[in-house]
């Protein structure tokens, strides 16, 4: 028996039960990983919440952990117990220990440690995918993320920093503006106290951004757009404030020829090949300093529905784990 958070129906955050759950050995193609810590996502909310269609009832949430292989089942190659593994796209994460995939896994470097890879494999390969694939970020440009405090925000605004970029950044507080100033945001907009679009106009002299990464949804919807150049690119990534339930296709072409995407993880990292590339150039990215993932907060395990409402109220910053 194992100590994991399951969901019976979904809802909000009392949803999230601690439960003892039989774990049977790892069948063909599973290893047995035993959590030393695991993500806390926004997404996670959203399966949660119901806003993303969940596996049957119950499920246990969370896509995001690191930990060490306890047992190794058939038909598994390159994976040995004792391993150091993290991963990022496999429900399940709210558990001491699961069985999962091999070919979920990533090997992590001996420099990278468990707390550190399960707070950025989810987020720091998404900020990958934007600033490599999505809008590849060259010198030069000027991007704008909204709430580049949080978890994907810290990364990505750093990322795009060391690609040659001029960061922008809306927050919450000044405290998270300093915050956001000391991790690659050039300028930080405190969007409770002054109108972002109008500011990022100041800022950029009327030329406006190259691209929006936006993952807080609704509430900067459509004034995100606003804050673009002619032919700029919208990235719609996440939905922390809510979906966007009234876009209209015509407002791209009235607001200047615009472009706009609702990229995911998942389909970036669909092959084992692309998975271990995006895995990889963020392991790189860390590892030459031009990328750092500090853990802000962290909560045992038990301490679930807490970790969801403080995420949900916007009351952390950066990246968070639970702690089995």
């Amino acid at each position: 028996m194992v100590a994991a958070v399951r969901v019976h129906k979904v809802g909000g955050p009392d949803v999230l039960t601690l439960e003892q759950v039989d774990l049977p050995p790892p069948g063909p193609g599973e290893v047995r990983l035993r959590h030393t810590a695991i993500g806390l996502n926004f997404v996670d909310t959203y399966f949660r919440s119901g806003l993303y269609k969940a596996p049957a009832l119950p499920f246990v949430p969370g896509s995001e952990g690191a930990g060490e292989v306890e047992a190794v089942g058939p038909h598994v190659e390159g994976f040995h117990v004792g391993d150091r593994v993290a991963y990022a796209t496999a429900m399940g994460a709210y558990a001491e220990a699961r069985n999962i995939p091999a070919s979920a896994l990533i090997h992590l470097p001996d420099a990278i440690d468990d707390r550190t890879a399960a707070a950025m494999m989810l987020k720091g390969m998404t900020a990958q995918y934007l600033v490599k694939h999505t809008h590849p970020v060259k010198p030069g440009d000027v991007v704008l993320i909204q709430a580049a405090a949080g978890g994907v925000g810290l990364i990505l605004a750093q990322w795009a920093n060391a690609l040659g970029a001029t960061v922008i950044g809306t927050v919450g507080s000044k405290a998270k503006a300093e915050l956001a100033l000391a991790s690659g945001t050039d300028h930080a907009i405190l969007y409770r106290e002054e109108d972002f679009v109008h500011r990022v106009k100041e800022i950029t002299n009327g030329k406006m951004c190259d691209v929006v990464y936006d993952g807080v949804g609704q509430a900067t919807y459509p004034k995100s757009l606003d804050c673009l150049k002619p032919f700029g690119l919208w990235v719609s990534f996440g939905n922390a404030s809510g979906a966007i339930r009234d876009f209209d296709l015509l407002t791209l072409s009235q607001k200047g020829s615009l472009y706009a995407t609702r990229p995911t993880l998942g389909t970036h990292v669909a092959t084992r090949a692309a998975l271990v590339a995006t895995a990889n150039d963020l392991f790189e990215a860390v590892l030459t300093g031009a990328v750092k993932v500090p853990v802000h907060q962290t909560y045992a395990l038990k301490d679930v529905q807490k970790a969801h409402r403080d995420l949900e109220s916007r009351a952390t910053t950066g990246s968070t784990l639970l702690l089995p």
